[in-house]
């Protein structure tokens, strides 16, 4: 992978390889661009392209109380419009980057020829918590062990316990190796603070996507791992149905970190995608 360049306004993109038509790829809350690294490399027949979101991989963090979902969703379309020279890049996002991505296609929509979102984040008007709700996910980020003695160590600790002990091991590998620095002191560092994460988790209900989710007339695939309760599974195929003409594919023994759990799948569907 070469190193990453910035773009405007400081977000870190990462060419993560390949020659052809562009992916553009967004990645999860916690996560960063290189997570993306093993699903590219099966995909060397496209130009493969990733940023870091704001707080995340090599992005810096805006200050804390600026946490907004909505400027994931203009950073999404700003790195696509600089993407253009091959025409418009098929998007291909996780979670919180399937959200910006999708918020990107709305707004400017001659920017994709099309998008495959992995169980986005995006809830329907009744879901959206109060300003008051506790977030489960934002107690655990707070929670999260943020330094180790070693690249190895963390891989160990990950891989030993849920919820990333069911990553793909190569995914295991660029999430620590991409996620965490080296510092003075010896140790690795998460890249993503817990504190940004959190308040990240804290925000992901405060964008009104869906209910401009019938605006997106360009393909889209919406990918879900098995649905289950009060997780973003369970509203994934209710998300699809919004969305005109969008083609539904649930994959019932992946989970919601399905593209580092079976890149190979993953790869295998993006390439089954029409290419322009």
């Amino acid at each position: 992978m070469t190193n990453p360049h910035m773009y405007s306004d400081s977000l870190a993109v990462h060419d993560l390889g390949g020659n052809g038509p562009t992916i553009l790829y967004a990645h999860a809350t916690g996560f960063h661009a290189r997570c993306w690294q093993p699903v590219a490399d099966r995909l060397a027949d496209h130009h493969n392209i990733a940023y870091d979101a704001r707080g995340h991989g090599d992005t810096p963090s805006e200050p804390e109380s600026t946490v907004d979902w909505e400027t994931h969703g203009a950073d999404a379309a700003a790195v696509a419009a600089s993407l253009q020279h091959d025409g418009p890049v098929l998007g291909v996002g996780h979670s919180m980057g399937g959200a910006a991505l999708l918020m990107a296609a709305i707004a400017e929509p001659q920017l994709f020829r099309g998008l495959i979102v992995y169980e986005p984040i995006v809830m329907p008007p009744d879901l959206v918590p109060g300003a008051s709700a506790s977030n489960f996910l934002a107690v655990g980020a707070r929670k999260r062990r943020s330094s180790f003695a070693s690249f190895e160590e963390a891989i160990v600790n990950y891989g030993a316990k849920p919820p990333l002990d069911v990553f793909d091991p190569e995914c295991m590998q660029a999430y620590v190796r991409g996620g965490f620095a080296l510092g003075a002191d010896g140790r690795v560092h998460l890249k993503c603070r817990p504190e940004h994460e959190a308040r990240t988790y804290e925000a992901g209900g405060n964008h009104r996507t869906w209910e401009r989710l019938s605006e997106l007339l360009l393909p889209v695939w919406v990918l879900c791992g098995l649905p289950e309760p009060i997780q973003p599974s369970s509203r994934t195929a209710a998300l699809a149905e919004q969305i005109p003409g969008a083609q539904y594919i649930e994959l019932d023994h992946l989970g919601h970190f399905g593209p580092m759990q079976a890149p190979r799948e993953l790869a295998a569907i993006i390439s089954s995608f029409p290419d322009p």
